[in-house]
Parts: structure tokens; sequence; C-alpha cells
């Protein structure tokens, strides 16, 4: 079986997409979610990456960083999925409800089904790399190796 998931509402998969509602602190900020961190990276170090994390929505974050007036670093297209994977993992590891999501999906094949991207998810063809869910499953695997008091506490937002 393949678990397909997309909106972040989607039960109980949502919580897979990067604009699901599962903020993390990761490089000494807090991002409410990890559509928030992906983009702010592409500007690592400017104005523009501040912005990109204070942004009220994660469908905001994204406009914002798909902002063709704004150049990005010019070591993206290297980093890209180094910096989707520290998301997710900073994600999962920051949340045990979403930890356990994860984990009780097996060994199925996850997949991102949106036929608008190619790269990231399944693409219109149905063919497409998929990348996020592939970060995904081995995110999984990282997880079952971890020990389980490893994965105590659950790294929300600090209170006032």
């Amino acid at each position: 079986m393949t678990i397909y998931f997309y909106g972040a509402d989607d039960v109980p998969y949502g919580c897979f997409s990067n604009f699901s509602p599962h903020g993390f602190e990761l490089d000494g900020a807090w991002w409410p979610t990890s559509e928030h961190y992906f983009q702010a990276q592409k500007f690592r170090g400017t104005r523009h990456a501040d912005l990109v994390r204070r942004a009220p929505t994660p469908l905001r974050a994204a406009t914002l960083g798909r902002d063709p007036s704004r150049p990005l670093r010019r070591d993206w297209e290297r980093v890209r999925d180094d910096v989707m994977r520290r998301a997710v993992a900073a994600k999962f590891g920051a949340h045990p409800d979403i930890r356990e999501v994860l984990l009780s999906t097996g060994d199925e094949e996850i997949v991102e089904d949106t036929t608008t991207d190619h790269y990231w998810g399944r693409g219109r063809t149905g063919n497409g790399r998929n990348m996020l869910g592939r970060i995904l499953v081995r995110t999984r695997s990282r997880l079952r190796a971890e020990p389980a008091e490893a994965r105590g506490g659950d790294g929300r937002r600090p209170g006032p």
C-alpha cells in the first residue's frame, strides 16, 4: 500500500504536509511550519529570510519564498534537499504526536499527491521524484533507529 498526502488538514496524514501547523526551533529561531523554514533558507542571512519566517501563514511564506525579484542563495540547488531534510527532522523530532503518525506508517511508501510539483511530489504524470515523500521515509527510518528515550520532550514553542 502507498500512503498519499497533500493538504495539511487531511486526516491522518496532513501532518506530513509542510503547511501543517507544527512549529519547531532550528538554527536559533522559531519556525511556525516547515514551509516557513524551507522558503526562508533560500535567502539565508538576509532581511528577506526573516520576513519569510515571520509570514502569518505557510501560504504567504511560500509566496514570499517564490518571489522572482529576490535572488536565491547561490548554492540553493545543491543544498535544498538537505534543507528539507533538516526541516522535516526538526518538525517530527519536536512533536511526539505526529512522530507516532509517521512511525505508524510501517514500511509503506509515502507520496506527496500533487500534480503540480514533479520534484517534491508525484507530479502530473505520477512519475515525479517525490523528494518530500522520500525524505519522510528516510526520517521515519532514522526515528525508528533512535532509542525511545531519545525521542522524549515535546519540543513545542516555549511559553512566556
